[in-house]
């Protein structure tokens, strides 16, 4: 059976603040739809991933999607509704069995809840539902005037799951129509005369709307993320010829250069084997020996996303990166900023998660007479206790 996603990130709401939409706004540094772009591939069946944008959001998505195997995004519409059949019309030459509809503002759906969406949705069409705990009221002004028997109310959530041909049918039939106020594709699926089943929902997988669901957010994940791990690493090289050197992926001007198989960058190096230690996953030497010819004179900065990739495929964020250069020459303090937003923009972290010091050897040993630089530098990472976050 063919699983294909449509992830709903066209929104423009932001109630929650940050002055940008919702989905786009970081969950302990990682933006929420990223979160829910990685929960779904880590779970087993989905084919493809479909994601319908706004176009003045585009590039957010660009940097929150960056290594995640999707589909290019398409055009939301004015309507979720109208965004939803822009999904299902691209995936229309794939032609999946079955389609899950999710909202990016749900970043923290589960393996398990996509494999019960999955289960469910081979009847045709099914929801995941939450008994309501809540004593619930029907009011008029500031009056009530009935209560409501909850037993037989459910909250519901996403990702919806449908037959994909019923559910395209049923947004043509409804365009076709002129019906554009369907709030969730279940409506329009019981519009279209179809059974929608309901199956267990998860409290976790909560939506996000308000600054308070962003804290409880915050909360929910650093409790999964409560391994805590810290790593330290070391990188030393000797100058030799040349115009310049490379500190944290920056270019620096200087009379020598610096001898190394690679570009021989002593602070993402020292990063590289902080977050591989702190991952217990060796050094930077395992995965990317001297004596392989293919490594020589490349950019450290592969390097270093490759050991925050490890950090992600495990489920994991990178807290903070914190830096030290020792070196008599050249001068770190004009390129101080250059170097912390690169090493930012590689790691994929905000710029105050990045310490970056500088110091001299006060003119002892091989530093002081000049002879070549140090750094050292150490990792904080989250990673989940359980795979199931």
């Amino acid at each position: 059976m063919k699983v294909a996603v449509v992830l709903v990130a066209a929104g423009r709401g932001e109630r929650a603040g940050g002055g940008v939409p919702k989905q786009y706004r970081p969950v302990a540094g990682v933006p929420a739809v990223r979160w829910a772009l990685r929960n779904l591939r880590r779970a087993g069946g989905v084919s493809v991933i479909q994601p319908v944008v706004s176009p003045e959001a585009a590039h957010h998505f660009a940097a929150a999607s960056a290594g995640i195997d999707v589909s290019p995004p398409v055009e939301g519409g004015a309507t979720r509704q109208a965004s939803v059949r822009a999904g299902l019309e691209a995936l229309a030459a794939f032609a999946p069995d079955l389609v899950l509809v999710h909202d990016a503002a749900r970043p923290f759906v589960t393996p398990a809840l996509i494999a019960r969406a999955i289960e469910a949705g081979s009847g045709g069409a099914a929801i995941p539902a939450l008994p309501v705990t809540d004593t619930v009221k029907s009011v008029e002004g500031d009056k009530i005037t009935g209560t409501l028997d909850r037993s037989t109310l459910r909250t519901v959530q996403t990702p919806q799951a449908f037959d994909f041909a019923s559910l395209l049918a049923a947004h043509r039939k409804a365009a076709q129509a002129g019906r554009d106020d369907f709030t969730d594709d279940a409506a329009l699926m019981e519009w279209a005369g179809h059974t929608v089943h309901v199956f267990d929902g998860d409290a976790g997988n909560i939506k996000l709307t308000t600054a308070e669901d962003f804290a409880r957010a915050e909360m929910l994940l650093m409790n999964a993320l409560g391994d805590v791990r810290v790593g330290s690493g070391y990188d030393v090289h000797v100058f030799g010829d040349g115009d310049h050197v490379m500190l944290g992926g920056v270019r620096i001007p200087h009379e020598r250069g610096v001898v190394g198989h690679s570009d021989a960058d002593v602070a993402l190096h020292a990063l590289v084997d902080a977050i591989l230690g702190a991952l217990a996953e060796g050094d930077i030497g395992v995965h990317f020996p001297p004596s392989d010819p293919q490594w020589r004179g490349a950019s450290s900065d592969r390097f270093l996303a490759f050991a925050v990739e490890r950090v992600r495929e495990r489920g994991g964020v990178i807290a903070h990166l914190d830096v030290t250069i020792v070196c008599e020459a050249p001068r770190i303090g004009p390129h101080r900023q250059a170097i912390r937003a690169r090493i930012a923009e590689i790691a994929g972290i905000p710029l105050d998660r990045v310490g970056l010091k500088a110091t001299t050897s006060e003119k002892l040993g091989f530093v002081g007479r000049g002879e070549g630089l140090t750094a050292s530098a150490t990792a904080t990472l989250r990673l989940p206790f359980a795979q199931e976050i």
